[in-house]
């Protein structure tokens, strides 16, 4: 999870003055000194860290805090809107030119993932904004550069505009906006080359291109997990390119978060999109108020709800709702909800949205192992038609089959028909309750996660 220390940090020191009725300046200076040492951990620039905290010191002893009927609430929320403001105040938006297509040039060093980066942030665009984006592949210098381009485009049937190695990037660059006009593309995403460090002909290259092509944004593709590098790469790029923002990848990795609390700060630049993993659509929109959140501990609930939307869909989760009511809820209905949950994200991460999740009892440290799902999924597909359909036909002999064909252990095979069962009863308890309650107060039950 990212920023996992920082935020066990934060939330500890945070805790210790949640509940106070009486907050003085004593507790104030104590916390931030914690503050100052999580964030320096943190790999946090350290004139952003002195700056933060002297703006957190300043309002906590103010009138705000003193006078509040609640002063150790009104400290979180101090500190909750100040970081929210060190990684950008609002969500910053992608720009749309006002004469299609809108031109984006993607910037970075080698081994940022600027390549793979540019086919999610295509993805996000055709799947979010319902737009219709064209790949093209500028780097020259890589020839796996423009065959990785283009297997992403295969993947996600996609058009990427690519003249070969041979050619000059800038006229590459020139004729893909031609061509994505004749074709009623209205994005032209730009994989630009990258160097192993910065240098002047990669800045003058960059700079030819940006001339000739004026893209209406220019991100520069950033890994997270090289912490103040990352940010001493966003300062050069910025003095000689004037960059629009920053993407973000690895922030799903053991990143200390350095780079995120940083790059804003220093650069002036927003952080517009953040890369959560390796498969392609797992670029997220950066909101920094929903990010300061999760670092505090309060959940992500709106992102929660986004993924559910995206990943869900409504009609068949209502369908399967009925189903559990009825009590006629299936194996089948359970491997596709199972199957809708998955395409959300890892399950440690969903909870990690889920507000004080971190502090339930139990649930602190525990470790979801995806495998156990796949497990599952591997018994219930091995079952019958009829099996799926009505478990209560199962004997030693079919268990035995089913055992041997998911690769899975009788017992296993046991204990999740008696969890299936155990689950239909629940079913039909809440079922049972919802007709009492409607028959006293007309009020129904509400099913969590429905």
């Amino acid at each position: 999870m990212a920023f996992e220390g920082l935020a066990d940090r934060l939330q500890n020191t945070i805790q210790r003055i949640k509940g106070k009725g009486k907050v003085t300046e004593q507790d104030v200076k104590e916390m931030t000194r914690e503050v100052r040492l999580a964030l320096l951990e943190a790999d946090v620039n350290f004139k952003v860290v002195k700056d933060f905290v002297a703006r957190v010191k300043e309002r906590a002893i103010g009138q705000e805090v003193m006078e509040s009927l609640t002063p150790g609430q009104q400290v979180i929320k101090v500190v909750k809107e100040e970081l929210t403001a060190l990684m950008g105040g609002e969500q910053s938006k992608i720009a749309v030119a006002d004469r299609p297509p809108t031109i984006i040039m993607m910037v970075g060093l080698q081994g940022a993932g600027k390549t793979t980066t540019t086919g999610k942030l295509a993805n996000l665009l055709r799947k979010k904004y319902n737009r219709n984006p064209m790949l093209v592949a500028a780097d020259v210098y890589r020839p796996a550069a423009i065959n990785q381009l283009e297997t992403l485009g295969k993947q996600l049937s996609m058009p990427v505009f690519s003249l070969g190695t041979d050619r000059d990037p800038v006229d590459i660059a020139n004729q893909a906006i031609e061509k994505a006009k004749a074709d009623h593309n209205d994005y032209v995403i730009i994989d630009t080359a990258g160097r192993l460090h910065v240098d002047g002909d990669l800045m003058q290259e960059l700079k030819q291109i940006k001339t000739d092509v004026a893209p209406d944004e220019i991100f520069l593709v950033v890994d997270a997990m090289t912490g103040q590098d990352a940010v001493n790469v966003a300062e050069s790029f910025n003095e000689q390119l004037e960059l629009t923002g920053v993407i973000l990848t690895k922030l799903d990795g053991d990143t200390r978060g350095g780079a995120a609390l940083s790059i804003k700060a220093v650069t002036e630049k927003p952080i517009k999109f953040a890369g959560m993993g390796e498969k392609l659509d797992e670029l997220e929109v950066f909101h920094p108020e929903r990010m300061a959140s999760r670092i505090l501990g309060m959940g992500d609930v709106l992102s929660l709800i986004e993924k559910a939307q995206d990943n869900i869909d409504e009609k068949r989760a209502k369908e399967l709702e009925e189903k559990m009511r009825s009590a006629s809820f299936t194996f089948d209905d359970f491997l596709e909800q199972m199957s809708q949950v998955r395409n959300m994200g890892p399950l440690e991460d969903l909870l990690g949205m889920l507000p004080g999740a971190n502090k339930m009892k139990g649930l602190k440290n525990v470790q979801f192992d995806e495998k156990q799902i796949s497990h599952v999924e591997a018994i219930i597909q091995s079952m019958t038609k009829k099996e799926r359909q009505d478990p209560s036909v199962m004997n030693a002999s079919r268990k035995k089959r089913i055992a041997k064909g998911s690769g899975r252990t009788v017992s296993e095979v046991n204990r999740l028909l008696k969890q299936f069962d155990e689950m239909k009863k629940m079913m039909k308890q809440m079922t049972n309750m919802q007709k009492g309650k409607k028959g006293k107060k007309g009020k129904g039950f509400n099913f969590p996660f429905m």
